[in-house]
């Protein structure tokens, strides 16, 4: 049996708000949605992506399961995966180079998305942490 690595107090704290911003960052995305999942859908159509309406249904199902996934430690390498292809997927879809033209803000927005993606890759690799995660036996050391 390998022996478990102890974590401090202060990688325990970090790992913990860490899961807690990746939670809001979702959960502020989804509660948006729910206000008016007209207009995402409107920015979806925009996007000229067919079926907005239940493209942004599917969007809020999914950051809704991130957000319990991200708060709980359950399936957390996993969901963090998933949320990393979700952001990608979003900036290049919604602030790829085809905005950049009409609006020099859109490439700062879409060099954010992989500032977002590295800090879910460096999640997905290191796991929930030993506290409040539901799944420890799938955290990694």
């Amino acid at each position: 049996m390998p022996s478990e690595v102890l974590q401090t107090p202060w990688q325990t704290a970090a790992i913990l708000i860490g899961r807690l911003i990746f939670a809001a960052v979702f959960l502020m995305a989804v509660a948006f949605k729910f206000m008016d999942m007209g207009a995402t859908a409107g920015y979806i159509a925009a996007a000229g992506f067919p079926f907005p309406l239940f493209l942004a249904w599917c969007a809020a199902l999914l950051e809704i399961v991130l957000v319990l996934c991200f708060l709980t430690g359950a399936f957390f390498s996993q969901a963090a995966l998933v949320a990393g292809a979700y952001v990608l997927f979003l900036g290049f879809a919604f602030h790829g180079p085809s905005h950049w033209a009409g609006n020099q803000a859109e490439f700062g927005f879409f060099v954010d998305h992989f500032t977002f993606l590295a800090g879910l890759l460096f999640a997905a690799v290191h796991g929930p942490g030993r506290v409040l995660a539901l799944n420890r036996a799938f955290a990694r050391s």
